[in-house]
């Protein structure tokens, strides 16, 4: 379980906000995108970006010119960091009780700019296995220059807690007999069909194990 702080607690719906350490990876692991909200000059700033989560590390993607980057110190740079899975929309029969089914986690504290080339060059790695497992030996390792140019912030996970609504409508008892159609609408991401580059035939195997192809 992670620690309750200040700012991991919840002001309104706490029975959603949940410390649990195998959620909180579940929910960043599933996540492709990440938002990186940082300040700037006294401005507040937000960053969609890639991650991955390493044992109990959160490491955000980048490169040398981005904002975060050239404004880390070396002692690093406060953050947050927000990821959101929207699995349905709730349709109440009234229009204030519209809600949506989520799993989210945000996370707090003061990440610090990737310096080792063996560490950000397994970060690279751990992303391209995030897209399917066996991606990183189908591809060219990062090159001495390449690795100079991209960066990585590694955020560690402390101060960070999930947040989730599950379940139906929730309208008032009045509303119950008007005759509006309630319920939940399902979302959810779906890998579609590969679309090759030029100069390459077939689908790999890994791939047809992310779109649920075998043989």
């Amino acid at each position: 379980m992670y620690a309750n702080t200040p700012r991991t607690t919840a002001t309104r719906h706490r029975d959603r906000m949940s410390y649990d350490r195998d959620l909180v990876h579940s929910v960043l692991d599933e996540a492709w995108v990440c938002h990186l909200s940082f300040v700037v000059d006294g401005e507040p700033r937000v960053l969609p970006t890639l991650h991955v989560r390493i044992g109990d590390v959160l490491y955000v993607h980048g490169s040398t010119g981005s904002r975060p980057l050239r404004s880390a110190q070396p002692d690093g740079i406060k953050v947050s960091v927000a990821v959101t899975l929207l699995d349905g929309l709730v349709l109440a029969r009234s229009q204030f009780h519209h809600s949506a089914n989520y799993r989210s986690v945000v996370a707090h504290g003061t990440a610090t700019v990737v310096t080792d080339p063996a560490e950000k060059s397994a970060v690279l790695t751990a992303i391209a296995e995030k897209i399917a497992v066996g991606r990183a030996a189908d591809t060219r390792p990062p090159t001495p220059k390449e690795l100079a140019q991209t960066s990585v912030l590694a955020l560690p996970l402390v101060e960070v807690a999930a947040k989730m609504r599950t379940g139906g409508v929730s309208d008032d008892p009045e509303d119950y007999a008007l005759p509006h159609w309630a319920g939940v609408l399902p979302l959810r991401v779906v890998a579609g069909d590969p679309e090759p580059d030029k100069g390459v035939e077939g689908v790999p195997d890994y791939l047809r194990a992310v779109i649920g192809v075998t043989g």
